[in-house]
């Protein structure tokens, strides 16, 4: 199987999926609410985090194959 490149992005967003549905799962379990109200915010917030961090690692990787060839 080849390598292939990190995808910043969807590691971070797939991460934080799977947080969110853990804390619904865990307030569920014990009869608590979340509130959305702060939830979703932060959840825009990490992914535009994600979207800049994963468009900078992408222009770091180019410029380090462009200068080495």
């Amino acid at each position: 199987m080849r390598k292939h490149q990190l995808d910043l992005f969807s590691l971070i967003a797939g991460g934080l999926f799977t947080v969110i549905a853990v804390l619904y799962l865990v307030a569920a379990v014990n009869d608590l609410s979340v509130n959305g109200r702060i939830v979703i915010p932060v959840t825009f917030i990490v992914l535009g985090l994600a979207g800049l961090a994963g468009a900078v690692a992408a222009v770091a990787r180019r410029g380090r194959t462009d200068s080495e060839g």
